[in-house]
């Protein structure tokens, strides 16, 4: 077995917490936007796919934020 990496090793980078958070928020304005048809294109399911996609990234890094 491979020995676990110590906690002081473990770190983010600076810009990792940003970009994430960045991400999550975005996606949840993406989605707020398709709701309330502020987007070409009027009421898609497009836009709420690329919302989910934004948010679920950004939440999935923020599960890997040390």
């Amino acid at each position: 077995m491979t020995a676990p990496i110590p906690n002081e090793v473990r770190h983010s980078p600076p810009w990792w917490g940003k970009a994430s958070l960045s991400l999550l928020v975005g996606g949840l304005l993406v989605m707020l936007g398709n709701w309330m048809t502020l987007w070409p294109g009027s009421y898609t399911p497009w836009y709420l796919l690329a919302g989910l996609v934004l948010s679920g990234t950004g939440f999935g890094m923020l599960t890997r934020y040390h």
